[in-house]
Parts: structure tokens; sequence; C-alpha cells
């Protein structure tokens, strides 16, 4: 049951896709206060008891654990690259929490602003969500079944919120990125390679080196001659292109997307009317008013002039909207510079000279500098700050590529995923969790981010494999790919100036050949299990604790997880480990794969198990009475994978049938009845 509680004026977000009316009674499990401090303003503060055993689920893309005891969390968008587990903010803002325990419920905070979440950080038998103003709608959602409580309640909040993106099949391939490839013949480098090293690959990523200028919606010319040519080479070895598009435009006369977006007054403004200037990549930048439904239909219009070249696929990128300086917070920060010329610069001085350089980056104050023009139901426009809805401005940049998708390409499924996100951007696109770094702790944060992302909405997600910042290890790589086997978005990413970490460069590129062709080798299954959470507004990755509700194990685990109906994965995450420790919450099938091969399928009774897990293998288990199907045959690309055979993993019944989602991969009129066939044991 799903009952609305509204304070103030809340802002319409159009996170949610059902009207639910308001309700007068009391705020069931919680209190609610407001004060007025200055401005006129009212502060929100929902605050509830925490027992002992309570576990807190939720918040989409964070740190730390599945469960969000004990830390304090802050919805705001932020660009925060090599991020550690005492950042209170990421590129997300995903309000929704479930608390499991004597009483179980969930709780969506639709805000489009700043809120933070102190889960028992301040009192440890407390949870109190606190927001600068009272302007909030607050969805309280309790189970309507007594079994898989903690299911039930995602299910109900996903059918409020709407149904999941879903992908094109290529985009469940392998994909390899870097910020470096330059040129065409880097691109053709790395394909070649690729494929003489046996190592499956759909696609390749365009970062800011493709541009010209750095200026959104063009190409280099120096750097690719003939692009259109160059796209439709790739395709016919089976490698999509997928270019970055980033949120600021180029400041420059005679570059036709600043020149039309300034024209039609479709970029933010100050208060005073004049246009707002931010630094990113190509310096001077003009930021689009996505709030703008006109600006929103104008900017998503400009992804036709690479569609026609033939791009299938787009990544979002520094939407948060990223900040390198305002015109104004720069020319602070060169005063500033200035004032300490002459002096003794001494422990108390030389630290705060060495952060100006860095004092413009993504400051908060610039972010009350620009404002969105809202148009309302009677045609009238309302100013609006973009502090006070800040959490909307990546939302809404892929809100407006997907709509423009409808128009250009209707019918057919785009490519599409984003740095920034909102609940509700979830149906427009994917995302990645942003620029992580080669380091183990960010593996083992990804692994625990996935179900959380799942239950906002968030199914096509993943991680950049290897990590995007530092360099990577062969082993870090391996263990990172052998969980990236697993999640839909299945990419490789790299900056520029850290170690290329390509597959075929490192020892051995048999191992990742046969660690990368279990991926394709599984997708039929991964790709159905995909499509049922998405149809079905369940969950692809859950915690162990939402199917197996009374153990008090499972409800402990967080380095395990369920993929679908029928796996468990208990990912190496450990430097130098030969294997780990894996708790089973029923009796299940051990099955190794190695060597492009399955090379054991061993029952394990319920219960702790120490497993061997070497480099070059991938283990995972299937629970007892399920099978999997695994393609019988290796394929070098999704145009290549072969349904026409499989072998079975588990232990089903001999002649019982297995039930895969499968379809053209292209339309976008989807649904599981038209797209189902059975495989036979």
């Amino acid at each position: 049951m799903i009952k609305k509680f509204t304070f103030g004026k809340p802002f319409n977000t159009f996170s949610c896709v059902l009207s639910v009316a308001e309700c007068a009674e009391e705020i069931p499990f919680g209190t609610v206060e407001t004060t007025a401090p200055a401005k006129s303003e009212n502060s929100f503060a929902y605050t509830c008891a925490l027992k002992p055993e309570d576990i807190v689920f939720g918040l989409g893309e964070s740190v730390r654990g599945i469960n969000k005891r004990g830390f304090k969390y802050v919805s705001n968008c932020s660009d925060v690259p090599n991020q550690s587990e005492d950042c209170e903010s990421l590129y997300g803002a995903h309000n929704f929490i479930v608390i499991s325990g004597e009483k179980t419920f969930g709780l969506y905070f639709d805000y489009p602003a700043r809120i933070e979440f102190d889960i028992g950080f301040t009192q440890e038998d407390t949870l109190t969500v606190r927001a600068d103003t009272a302007d909030i709608a607050l969805y309280v959602i309790t189970p309507d079944k007594s079994a898989h409580v903690l299911d039930d309640i995602v299910t109900q909040f996903r059918t409020l919120v709407g149904r999941s993106y879903i992908a094109p099949f290529w985009a469940f391939g392998y994909q390899q990125s870097r910020w470096g490839y330059r040129t065409e013949d880097d691109i053709r480098s790395v394909v070649k390679k690729y494929r003489e090293s046996n190592i499956p690959l759909d696609a390749v990523y365009l970062d800011i080196d493709y541009m010209d200028n750095f200026k959104d919606f063009t190409v280099s010319e120096e750097k690719f001659p003939a692009f259109k040519s160059f796209v439709s080479e790739m395709k016919t070895q089976h490698v999509r292109l997928v270019p970055i598009i980033d949120a600021g435009v180029k400041v420059e006369k005679g570059y036709s997307v600043c020149d039309e977006g300034e024209a039609k007054g479709f970029f933010c403004k100050k208060e005073d009317g004049s246009y707002f200037t931010g630094g990113v990549w190509p310096g001077n930048s003009r930021f689009p008013d996505f709030l703008n439904e006109d600006a929103r239909a104008w900017f998503g219009a400009q992804y036709k002039k690479l569609i026609d070249l033939g791009i299938e696929g787009f990544w979002n990128d520094m939407n948060e909207p990223a900040l390198f300086y305002s015109t104004e917070s720069l020319a602070d920060s060169f005063k500033k510079m200035e004032s300490f010329k002459g002096k003794n610069l001494d422990i108390q001085s030389f630290f705060e000279f060495a952060d100006i350089s860095r004092s413009s980056f993504n400051k908060a104050s610039d972010y009350r500098l620009f404002f969105h023009q809202i148009k309302n139901d009677d045609g009238s426009v309302t100013k609006v700050r973009h502090d006070k809805v800040h959490n909307l401005f990546g939302y809404n940049m892929t809100r407006a590529a997907a709509e423009a998708f409808d128009k250009i390409t209707p019918g057919k499924r785009m490519l599409l995923f984003s740095r920034a996100s909102f609940i509700g951007a979830h149906r427009y696109g994917g995302i990645w969790t942003g620029d992580n770094g080669s380091r183990w702790d960010h593996l083992l944060m990804g692994i625990k981010m996935m179900p959380s992302l799942n239950m906002c909405g968030f199914l096509y997600t993943g991680t950049d494999i290897g990590g995007f910042g530092g360099n990577t290890s062969r082993d870090l790589l391996l263990r990172w790919l052998a969980f990236g086997d697993f999640t839909p978005l299945m990419r490789n990413h790299s900056a520029a100036g850290t170690r290329e970490q390509e597959c075929w460069r490192f020892d051995h590129p048999e191992d990742f050949a046969s660690v990368v062709g279990l991926r394709y080798r599984l997708i039929p299954y991964l790709y159905s299990e995909f499509m049922k959470a998405a149809l079905n507004n369940t969950m692809y990755f859950r915690p162990l604790s939402f199917e197996y509700e009374d153990d008090k194990r499972a409800r402990s685990v967080e380095d395990e997880l369920l993929v679908g109906n029928d796996l468990l994965i208990a990912p190496v995450h450990e430097q130098n480990a030969v294997g780990r420790m894996v708790y089973l919450p029923q009796d299940m099938t051990l099955v190794r794969y190695h060597g492009n091969a399955v090379t054991e399928q061993t029952p394990l009774a319920k219960g702790d198990h120490y497993v061997s897990v070497p480099l070059e293998d991938v283990v995972f288990f299937v629970k007892k009475g399920h099978s999997v199907p695994l393609c019988k045959k290796n394929a070098s690309c999704t145009e290549a994978i072969d349904y026409s055979s499989f072998d079975v993993v588990g232990d089903a019944p001999k002649g019982t049938a297995i039930t895969l989602y499968h379809d053209d991969g292209f339309a976008t009129d989807v649904s599981l009845e038209k797209g189902t066939i059975a495989i036979k044991q």
C-alpha cells in the first residue's frame, strides 16, 4: 500500500508515473517537523526510531554497504572522482529507502534539491532525513503480501515510478572505452587486437577526444576525416561506436549549437538575465536549461546529427552539472592568489594557498548563480534558482535525449546512459557508477551498489571495469571482469595517463578470452532475467536477505548477490586471494568455468564453504532444483550468439523446460508474452 503525504508546495519532479491521492492520516512509523528559519523557508525533518536488528536498504548510488546504517548520506549530485567510503554524495540522487525489521516499510522523499539521510550516524537508534525546505512529497509504502515483503515494497515503488529503461540487445555485450582514443586508427587497432585475441567485443567508446575542440555534436575532421564511413566500417566488424555528450556547450560564435541556444534563450541565465558562464572541457560554456521543455526538445534534436552518421548509442557525462569554475568564482580565485604575493607561506597559509587553484571546482555558491525557466500549466513561466532543483539536471538531460530518440528513431531502442541521475531518469536511460579508481575497495563498492540501484529502478548499470583512475593490475582486471560478466552494462573504461587496460595487453590474453567469453554464453539467460525484471518491476540483482528473509546469516552477507531467479554470485574482491569463503543460504550447485568450458559442477549443501577460485576461473552457484542455459558455442559479438543449442548447468529435473525471453533486440514494443522460448533439458 502506498500513502502520500504532502508538505508545502512540492516541485513536480516527474519522478512518479502513478497518481496517488494525498493522505490526511497521521504519518505511520515516524514524525515530521517543519521549522521556519530566516529567509521565510521551512526546513524539514523526518524522524523514526531504529531497532538494533533493523536493516536500512536503498539510496541507489552511494558508498559503503548494502545496509546503510551507521553513516550520513547526502543526495546532492556531485562530481566526485576517486571516491572513498567517507564521501557523503556521489553522482546520483536516489531518495528511496526500505527499513527492514519488526516493521518493514519503504520511504520515498520526492524532493529535487540537497537532502540528508542520517541513518544512525548521529544517534545509532534514529533515522533522520533533513531538507532545507519543507516542499516535499513523502511516500510511505507498506507490504501488500506477507511473504517476500522486501520484494513487494520494491515492486510497489517501481510501479509508482515507472518501467525501467531497456537497452538494445547489442549493449549487453562487452564494451571497451578509454579517454584517449584520438583517431580512427587508434580504434581500428583496438578492434583488431580484440579480434586477433579471440576476446569478444560489441562496442568501442569515443571520449571527448573525438570532438572538434570539445564541442558537443561535432566530430574532428582532422582525427575522423570520414566519420560516417568509419562508423559503417566498424559495424561490418560488428562493433558500434558510442560517443560522449557533455552538458556544457562551448561559448563560440559561429558554433551552431551555441548560437541557436543563445538566440532561443535555451541556456541557463543569471538573475539579471545575462547568460551564466561556467568552465568545463572547452573552457567557457553555456548550460542548457533542461528543466524547460522547449530547451529539452531543442537539445535532444541535436543528437540527430550523430544518429544520421550511423550512431546508435550515447553516454551523457559531466551533467551534475560539473563546473571547473564560473566566471565569478574564477575571478575570486585569482584575487585570492594575488593576495598571497610576497607573504611568508608558513604552515598556517601554505595549504590555503595550495588549495586556491581548485577552490572554484564545483563550488556550491556557483549553483546559486543561475536559474531555470519552468513553464506552468497556464503558460506562464516561473524562474527557479538552480540549487533548488539541482538533482534534476542530469535526469532531464537524459530525458531530453530519450524523448528525442522517440522522434528521430521511432520504435527503435538506442543505448543511452548517464553519469548524474535522479529517480525518474531510470525510465529514459541507464547509468554507470562514475569515475571510480583501480582499487580493490572500489570493486567491492561496485558489487554492493548494484542491488541498491536496482531498488531505485536503475537496471541497466555497471561500473568502470578495471577502474577509471589509477593503474589497474592484471589480477584486479580479471577479478573485475568476473563480476562484470553479470552486470548488464559491461564496460572497461580508463582515464588518459593511466595504464592502458584493454584485455589483450596483459599476459596470457587467453584467460581474458575465457572470462569475457563466459559473458557471451550467459547473455541469453542474463538478457532474459533483465527483461523479466524490467517488465515486472522487479530486481535483477538482489541481496540474499530479499529471498531468504528468515535467515539471519543471509541478512548480514553483503558481498554475494542473487542474479535473476536462479544464480548466486560471490565475486573475489581481494588482492592475491586464491579463493574465498561463501555462505550458501540453500543447497546449490557450484559451477566452475575455465578455459572456455564448464569444468566443474559440484552440489554443495547450505552453509559455509571455502571455495577455491584461481585467477583465470569464474565460479557461480545455481540454486537446487534450478538450471541455467549456456550457449554451446563461443561468440565474438552479440550478433553471433547462437540460440539454437545450449548446454545446461544445474540440477533441475530432466525434461524441465527453461523459459527464456528473446526478441529482435531493437524494438521498443516489448512484452514477456511476445518473446519467450522454451529450452528442454
